[in-house]
């Protein structure tokens, strides 16, 4: 269905115009830098992608953007942006991926033995699929525990480096499925990220001469 594939693209458009800007902050700053809109376009990408996930029955895509997606809230909320949004609107993106997951165990419409068989994936393309977006996932998990000791938000290397690892994971499943979506959101991210890298090895050199 051509409006699910937009949706999907429209995720990855967001996805990567979060890129876009932060590495122009970033270059303008001369370090790496964690933008607020960056944060904006992440949770409203999430919540498309996974979607998108649900729509084409893909659990890896789903796996990867729930893990994340109270990520980017919490973000929210160490940039005092949160608690600015409307109350109902909060209510609503806070149970969005459990309404739905929920919805899908409790009427049938998944089961645990569908998510691992998709006819469409075979087994070890789909185990490939969620190893990148897991090892993509845990880029998140490190940002927010050292945001959290930090007491402020922050895009450390670790982020980068574990974004380009699950990005080529990612990538290589999506040229196997030839999921353009999926390839689309991941061949310019694959640029910014080793920018990143190397923006944040010459702050680090800056700062210690």
């Amino acid at each position: 269905m051509w409006w699910v594939t937009a949706i999907g693209f429209l995720a990855q458009i967001l996805f990567s115009s979060r890129l876009i800007i932060q590495w122009f902050l970033s270059e303008k700053e001369k370090k790496v830098v964690s933008p607020l809109i960056f944060w904006q376009l992440s949770l409203l990408g999430g919540f498309l992608l996974f979607t998108y996930g649900w729509f084409r029955d893909d659990f890896s895509i789903m796996l990867g953007q729930i893990l994340t997606y109270y990520i980017y809230i919490r973000n929210l909320q160490l940039l005092g942006y949160w608690k600015k949004l409307n109350t109902i609107f909060k209510i609503f993106i806070l149970s969005f991926p459990i309404l739905v997951i929920g919805y899908s165990f409790n009427n049938g419409i998944y089961d645990v033995d569908r998510l691992f068989r998709n006819d469409e994936i075979p087994f070890n393309l789909l185990m490939l699929g969620i190893i990148g977006q897991v090892i993509f996932t845990l880029r998140f998990v490190i940002q927010w525990l050292l945001s959290e000791r930090s007491k402020k938000s922050e895009l450390p290397i670790h982020f980068w480096i574990l974004s380009l690892i699950g990005s080529l994971l990612i990538f290589i499943y999506a040229i196997i499925r030839v999921d353009y979506v999926l390839m689309f959101g991941h061949i310019f991210g694959l640029i910014v990220y080793i920018r990143n890298i190397i923006l944040y090895k010459n702050q680090h050199e800056e700062t210690s001469t």
